[in-house]
């Protein structure tokens, strides 16, 4: 178990704030580094390499341990984020914390499919739509869903404005036996050294409803419309 990775930051027991699993309580594994780099991103201090110089090199039998510590030895999900946590060899990790009864869940854009993925128990597919800036490689996005085999997959779509809206109706309309999840745009993060918990939440609520209305307006009844539910309690604070 010789794979180092790049550590952002490890923190918890909290809960799950978005998705499939809101709610869930979990340990956060944040890796450093991304090969996105979406306008409104709200992980930068994981995701730009000036921030590099911040990311721990730890083992796997570290970053097990540190799991461990922080959930008293009883077994609960980990998540695993970023950045992009997919471009880490999380391998050994999965498998190490699954044989001590932990479950493992993992947020990433779908642009680097790796085969530990259908180790997993559950896989946050969440390509980036077009207020992202990035562009969406539909061959490897169906990589990552194939790499995952049995283990649950589902979709997990930001949405900012109707081409947003339209993006996420294009990628339910590929993948239509994946569940999708659908969240307002969290605009103006603080900097990444901000430890500050504001945001636009007027804003928020404002793109929530309107996305509710939209969607039930198109009987698009398929789609899970939710919150943030970490912003809605402690905005854009880090370690929470």
């Amino acid at each position: 178990m010789s794979d180092v990775l790049r550590i952002s930051e490890i923190f918890g027991p909290t809960i799950q704030g978005e998705g499939a699993l809101i709610g869930v309580p979990t340990v956060f594994v944040r890796t450093g580094g991304c090969d996105f780099r979406c306008v409104w991103c709200d992980s930068l201090h994981a995701v730009n390499s000036e921030y590099r110089h911040t990311w721990a090199p730890m083992s796997a039998v570290d970053v097990m341990a540190e799991i461990r510590r922080l959930s008293g030895g009883v077994p609960l999900t980990v998540t695993l984020s970023g950045g992009n946590p997919a471009i880490q060899p999380m391998g050994d990790l999965i498998e190490m914390g699954r044989a001590e009864g932990y479950g493992f869940a993992i947020e990433t854009q779908g642009s680097v499919a790796r085969d530990w993925f259908a180790q997993l128990d559950m896989l946050v597919l969440s390509p980036k739509p077009p207020s992202s800036e990035m562009e969406t490689d539909w061959a490897i996005l169906q990589d990552c869903i194939d790499a995952a085999k049995d283990a649950p997959t589902v979709l997990k779509i930001v949405v900012f404005d109707e081409a947003d809206y339209a993006y996420a109706r294009d990628v339910a309309a590929r993948h239509p036996d994946l569940p999708i999840y659908l969240q307002p745009g969290n605009h103006t993060p603080p900097p990444p050294e901000d430890d500050s918990a504001t945001v636009d939440q007027d804003g928020i609520d404002a793109r929530m409803r309107w996305l509710v209305d939209r969607v039930i307006a198109d009987h698009w009844h398929a789609a899970r419309v939710l919150p943030q539910l970490h912003v809605m309690l402690w905005g854009n604070k880090r370690g929470v």
